[in-house]
């Protein structure tokens, strides 16, 4: 048989072939990391322009395709490898070479000893309370399969900044990390796969944990927690118990998105333009009876308590806009029977405008409204049928589009406008959503922008009721919603006349008549709808209550019987049903009441992946207490988290629901503070590497894009490599042809645009370090930017600089020299004053959390420090603590190097002494007659006298001063001296 070898196709990001992916070693290995069965080497470059060396690896094939010899092994010739392991030595020595400084060697030796030492332990029992409490805490993160991309830890490191410089001060610190690990993705990968999710999610946990600890963070590991642990999740349950007994919890008919192809209940995020994300199959709208959480309960006292938040306000704008309160009435409108008489059936609605009632020339009813069947006539029935079946497949937000085309069907019934006595249609049309106010509106399509276009559609009629004052009362073809005098707005048959008067009042008046005949009354309206706390899925929380079965009574689990673990499924595919995938559990969910002992069933939902991550900051400050799901003095001490940073993309949803489950905490006693969260940051968004972009014709010829738009149908476009790009003005051009202009445009970073960046590959190349001050120094922390890989080489050239200012140069075998080149010597004043403006300035920054202005003052010292003779050793040790927070690892070598045996985690934090930051003298601007001629240098306090004579001995001003008549001088002592000269002596010489 003759072996052949299987070329390899390498390609970024690097996958290793399918033939190759078997029980045999691995075939690519960056950097150090490979096997003894591997040779040959390649270098590659990666997009980010950086270059990355792997080793390869010859799959020996028999002519019959079976791998490797009867060994089952690869199988390598001994020479070859030892060429191999040469061409490895030498291409790492050149590694060596082309490294800023040995942060391969110094970042795993301070990993390794952070580790075993507990550095960043927090105490739990023997917490000193006397000191002061700084709680930090990140997002829970959702540990999935892809891992970390560079994007994540932006907030990350702007935590660990801030513990790190807060244990510094003296403070005690809690900064920990754990993993909201319940969801959709691991099922959704468990079905698509087989492999259990609880598998999965401990692999991916792993990983995940792997990478945060390759960045240096600061976490106190001995507090990690997971959602998917019983020890945790019991308090999830318990949680929910206690909402059951306040009435909190309850179950209701509620509409859902099912998915008749797959089987199953979706949640918003799987639902996309009326499809399944997953395959496109059509979602409609169903009723299904669900648990929720009356959220709405306290949709007050979470509006009210947001002004007491230092949150962004945009941040608290959303939750206003979410919970949505008004102010309005509830009126009565009483449906006709088809002799035109009330037939006793009301239809109630609520407005913000009572006082429009007179304009009101239709009802429309949510095609979900529970009336609509019992209203409609039987010519319309087959119509609105249709209608209702339609409107299920859309969802909310896509009803609601103010841009889309407005439908709506005639139900063949009619109402009594109880403000005129006159009788109006009803129309059902999915533009009003049954989940807001009544699901019904009383249409005025004079004053409502969607009532105007919907009635001028289907011809109804559009009666004006308030006009801007001091206008005459004509309808002008569009809706007026402002505020003005009503008008035609009397009724002698109901009594009511609102003619007039300014709508404010009207509107009052209105609601007043309203409760005094029984037509309606005063109402206070959120859009805040109770929250959805039920999916007919496997991976999530079981809901601890049983079903009797003879009598459907639900029956709460005990607290004693908590945690209800989730049973071992073999299949979590969806049932084709709307039972869960839990109903396949039948020996779990056959079960008795434990209490009475009758035979019961349990709920075989699940609860939905927030639950877990609404208290979890809870947890952590007490994460293995088995009898409590907080110690109260350990909660007293902690809450509330000090700052919390995460994406804005949970500035509605997750800090909703947390502060609920807070405050109903807090009034059961469990809590000691109204709110969970002081303060919130909310990180901006790394965005992948700027794209260009070139147009080209049908024949192939570059065009401008200023160009582009008249030639649009006739063009495509082309990716344009980075190094044939130039920039011309504010604009990128072609390098070749500057005439061509092209689209510059950076994304967000995603597996489909193939635009994601690896920490881990940054890592290995540039160092743990440098992708943390990188990151840090992008921009504000609130701020969105984009990637760019010079920018990280800057950043490491920078650390490279630092390392040999205070290490030196490497010795001609690579390494470096003990100790530092530092020396024990008294700095000077210049020195002191340098060191004390950086440390002013970075603690200032660190505090205002712009760290990208702090690592600024940091490199101005450095720069300055080069040019020093001598380097004081007490200058840089001082350095290296304020550098920690930004770069641990460095500072701590740094800090070792120094001589000290123990790390500088609990170090005190520089502190600037004012004596170095007054200035020793000031430059002083002179004028002569008013017009700027040149500085002197002055110390402050500087005298009227002795300015003047600085001036006059200066070069450049002394040829206006000299031999010149001086008719007055002008001195503010700091600020400025103003000589006025004689016009009838002045020197010649200054012409």
């Amino acid at each position: 048989m003759s072996p052949k070898a299987m070329k390899l196709q390498l390609g970024f990001p690097f996958q290793v072939p399918q033939p190759c992916q078997s029980k045999y070693p691995l075939v690519l290995f960056p950097l150090k990391r490979y096997s003894h069965r591997t040779h040959g080497s390649c270098t590659l470059r990666t997009p980010g322009n950086s270059w990355f060396r792997f080793l390869s690896c010859s799959i020996i094939d028999d002519d019959n395709g079976r791998r490797g010899s009867d060994s089952g092994r690869a199988r390598i010739p001994a020479a070859a490898a030892a060429a191999a392991a040469a061409r490895e030595e030498s291409m790492e020595d050149e590694e060596k070479k082309r490294r800023a400084y040995p942060f391969h060697e110094i970042e795993p030796k301070w990993q390794r000893s952070w580790e075993e030492n507990r550095t960043f332990r927090t105490p739990d029992d023997d917490v000193d309370t006397s000191k002061p409490k700084f709680y930090v805490l990140d997002m829970f993160p959702y540990p999935s399969g892809a891992g970390l991309h560079v994007g994540h830890p932006l907030g990350y490191t702007a935590t660990d900044i801030l513990a790190r410089f807060k244990r510094m001060q003296g403070f005690n610190v809690l900064h920990p990390m754990g993993w909201d690990a319940f969801g959709l993705p691991a099922e959704q990968y468990a079905i698509d796969t087989g492999t259990h999710p609880k598998v999965t999610t401990t692999r991916n946990i792993e990983r995940f944990r792997s990478q945060l600890k390759s960045l240096g963070f600061s976490y106190d590991w001995d507090r990690e927690i997971s959602t998917v642990e019983p020890d945790y999740y019991k308090w999830t349950q318990w949680i929910f118990l206690q909402l059951l007994k306040r009435g909190l919890a309850y179950q209701a008919e509620v509409p859902v998105n099912w998915c008749p192809a797959l089987g199953t209940v979706l949640a918003n995020e799987e639902v996309v333009d009326g499809v399944s994300e997953r395959g496109g199959h059509p979602v409609i709208r169903k009723p299904m009876r669900q648990w929720m959480l009356k959220i709405t309960a306290y949709a007050e006292r979470l509006l009210e308590d947001l002004s007491e938040l230092d949150w962004p306000e945009s941040l608290k704008e959303m939750q206003r806009n979410w919970i949505g309160r008004s102010e309005g009435a509830e009126l009565e409108f009483p449906v006709l029977d088809e002799s035109g008489q009330e037939s006793g059936v009301k239809i109630t609605v609520y407005t913000t405008r009572p006082d429009t009632v007179f304009g009101a020339t239709y009802l429309v009813l949510a095609p979900e409204h529970p009336l609509l069947s019992s209203l409609t006539s039987i010519e319309q029935s087959k119509y609105v049928e249709e209608y209702r079946e339609l409107a299920s497949r859309k969802s909310d937000l896509e009803r609601t589009e103010l841009q889309k085309d407005k439908t709506g069907v005639f139900s063949g019934g009619y109402a009594y406008n109880p403000a005129n006595a006159k009788s109006i249609p009803i129309w059902t049309a999915d533009y009003v959503l049954g989940s807001y106010g009544t699901g019904a509106i009383m249409a005025v399509p004079a004053h409502d922008a969607r009532d105007h276009e919907f009635a001028l559609k289907y011809e109804l009629p559009v009666n004006l009721v308030v006009k801007p004052d001091n206008e005459s009362c004509s309808y002008s073809g569009e809706a007026y919603s402002g505020n003005g005098i009503v008008t035609n707005s009397s009724s002698s048959i109901t009594g009511l006349d609102i003619n007039g008067f300014p709508n404010e009042l009207a509107a009052s008046k209105v609601v007043e008549w309203a409760e005094k005949t029984g037509n309606g009354r005063k109402k206070v309206n959120y859009k805040l709808r109770d929250w959805l706390f039920a999916r007919q899925r496997y991976w999530g929380e079981p809901i601890p209550v049983v079903f009797l079965k003879d009598t459907s009574e639900t029956v709460p689990l005990p607290e004693t019987e908590l945690p209800l673990t989730l049973p071992e499924l073999d299949d979590f595919t969806p049932t084709g049903t709307a039972e869960p995938p839990l109903a396949k559990a039948v020996s779990w969910v056959e079960t008795v009441d434990p209490l009475s002992g009758k035979p019961a069933i349990r709920e075989t939902s699940t609860m939905p992946q927030w639950a877990g991550s609404c208290w979890y900051y809870l947890r952590f400050m007490d994460p293995k207490n088995p009898k409590e799901l907080v110690d109260k003095t350990k909660e007293r001490y902690w809450s509330p988290v000090d700052i919390y940073v995460g994406g804005a993309e949970h500035a509605v949803l997750h800090l909703l629901y947390a502060r609920f489950w807070h405050k109903v905490l807090y009034d059961i006693g469990i809590v000691s503070t109204k709110e969970p969260f002081k303060c919130v940051i909310n990180q901006g968004i790394i965005l992948g590497e700027v794209e260009y972009m070139a147009f080209r014709d049908r024949d192939g010829n570059f065009v401008s894009s200023d160009s582009a738009n008249a030639l649009n149908n006739d063009l495509y476009q082309e990716k344009i490599p980075e190094e044939k790009v130039t920039k011309l003005g504010d604009s990128f051009v072609l390098k070749e042809n500057p005439d061509i202009r092209l689209i510059a445009r950076a994304h967000k970073m995603s597996k489909s645009r193939g635009n994601v960046i690896n920490p881990d590959d940054v890592v290995s190349v540039y160092g743990a370090d440098s992708l943390r001050l990188y990151e840090m120094f992008m921009g504000p922390l609130r701020d969105s930017k984009q990637w760019n890989t010079s920018g990280i080489e800057g950043v490491n050239r920078f650390l490279g600089r630092v390392w040999r200012l205070v290490v030196g140069f490497p010795l001609s075998d690579g390494t470096y020299r003990d100790g530092t080149v530092t020396v024990d010597v008294e700095p000077t004043m210049e020195q002191l004053r340098s060191l004390h403006r950086c440390i002013q300035k970075v603690t200032e920054e660190i505090e205002g959390t712009r760290f990208n202005t702090g690592i600024s003052a940091m490199m101005e010292f450095i720069n300055v420090a080069y040019k020093w003779d001598k380097l004081p050793r007490s200058i840089f040790e001082a350095f290296s603590l304020l550098l920690s927070p930004y770069a641990p690892h460095i500072a701590e070598e740094l800090w070792f190097r120094f001589g000290h045996s123990t790390s500088l985690a609990y170090e005190p934090f520089p502190k600037a002494n004012r004596c170095y930051l007054e200035d020793l003298s000031i430059i002083l601007p002179v004028q002569i007659n008013g017009k700027t001629r040149g500085t002197i240098e002055v110390e402050p306090g500087c005298a009227a006298d002795e300015a003047f004579r600085l001036a006059c001995t200066d070069e450049k001003l002394s040829k206006y001063l000299h031999g010149a008549t001086i008719k007055k001088k002008i001195y503010v002592p700091g600020k400025i001296l103003n000589v006025i000269l004689d016009p009838q002596n002045i020197n010649v010489a200054q012409h």
